[in-house]
């Protein structure tokens, strides 16, 4: 059967609940459906707050044909199909989880949306600016939605028909977080496991594994947090471990080389100073490859970065240095470790008396004798 969560899936605007930045009366996704101009953008929010539902309302109205790709499991394949299909309409492409698509992927796509061949939408939970290659986003608007409020949420929950107390309602909102997909997935679930929905039952259904990992939820916070302290403690076999279980659950891998990359300076540090440039190296071919092949090289990188000697010195230096400069401000920077630029500068002593090898130490006045490391 069809999931709850489609089959209350508004198809007009009529119905459309939240974004009224975006399709309320005289914004700019009401205007373009309503004027039939057709443009390629991309929808960046949080899960469950409306993307698919904007793009199938889009492409409706605009009587194109609709083609729905996730980028996590479709490639160049798929979109020379797309391109090749004989239509008398437009063709709009929704690429679903578009920062999934890596820099070749997305330099192949580029050309086809460049023609027109392809109006593009595409949606991603993440920061475009850094997950769309520059040419394909500056062929693209962006347009970022909010999470949904509590009484859009109220209005979603109340369209599945389901009988549900107050109490319930109010945890169910504040569990899903504004996502509409989880809290629907949640009331059908409940309702087909126990046949009533009550604080209880529902509490009883996120704790089963009748429900997806959650990437913005309690398990995937978890998840990280245990792989994480699994490369502290030098223990491969855990790390590797919670890798497979994260990559297996959908979680996105550039999030996971992120974090690789920040362990690798902050918990290695100076014991082994290539750890940062094997980390650096395993993200970009996350960049590169994708899945499922890139989960071999953050395998590569997890065991090494595990194996490493940990030094936390410089980090805990910085955090120390930090607080300083919360606590103290902007002290007074001394005289011979400014640069002169202007003859003004010179005669105001600025970079008087500096000497590239000096044991006096260039810390403010306030700070002279202060030791981070």
């Amino acid at each position: 059967m069809e999931p709850l969560a489609s089959r209350i899936r508004p198809t007009s605007l009529d119905g459309f609940v939240g974004q009224k930045h975006l399709v309320g009366e005289g914004k700019p996704l009401n205007i373009a459906i309503k004027e039939k101009h057709l443009f390629s953008f991309i929808l960046w929010s949080p899960p469950g707050t409306g993307k698919t539902t904007l793009a199938r309302i889009y492409a409706k109205n605009l009587d194109a044909k609709l083609y729905e790709l996730s980028a996590v499991s479709s490639g160049k394949g798929d979109i020379r199909k797309i391109v090749a299909e004989e239509t008398d309409c437009s063709k709009v492409l929704f690429l679903d989880e578009i920062h999934r698509f890596n820099k070749a992927q997305q330099d192949f796509l580029l050309p086809y949306v460049e023609r027109g061949d392809i109006t593009l939408i595409g949606a991603t939970t993440e920061n475009p600016s850094f997950e769309v290659i520059p040419a394909l986003l500056s062929r693209c608007r962006v347009f970022v939605l909010n999470e949904l409020s509590e009484d859009d949420m109220k209005a979603i929950i109340k369209r599945t028909n389901l009988k549900i107390d107050k109490e319930s309602e109010e945890w169910l909102i504040k569990m899903a977080n504004g996502d509409a997909r989880q809290a629907i997935t949640m009331l059908e679930s409940t309702n087909e496991l126990y046949k009533e929905i009550s604080l209880e039952n529902l509490k009883n259904t996120l704790q089963s594994k009748f429900l997806r990992y959650d990437k913005q939820g309690e398990e995937h916070y978890n998840t990280i947090s245990a792989f994480i302290k699994s490369m502290r403690a030098s223990q491969p076999d855990a790390a590797l471990y919670y890798l497979a279980r994260m990559i297996d659950s959908g979680e996105d891998p550039k999030f996971i080389a992120r974090r690789m990359v920040i362990f690798a300076s902050e918990d290695i540090g100076i014991a082994q100073p290539t750890a940062l440039v094997v980390a650096n190296d395993v993200f970009r071919a996350v960049e590169i490859i994708g899945l499922p092949e890139c989960a071999i090289n953050l395998a590569h990188g997890v065991v090494y970065l595990s194996k490493s000697q940990k030094d936390k010195s410089s980090y805990n230096a910085y955090l120390k240095a930090i607080e300083d400069v919360k606590t103290h401000g902007n002290l007074s920077i001394p005289l011979k470790v400014r640069n002169a630029e202007t003859k003004l500068m010179k005669e105001l002593d600025y970079g008087k008396g500096y000497e590239k090898y000096s044991q006096e130490s260039f810390l403010p006045d306030e700070l002279k004798n202060k030791k981070y490391l």
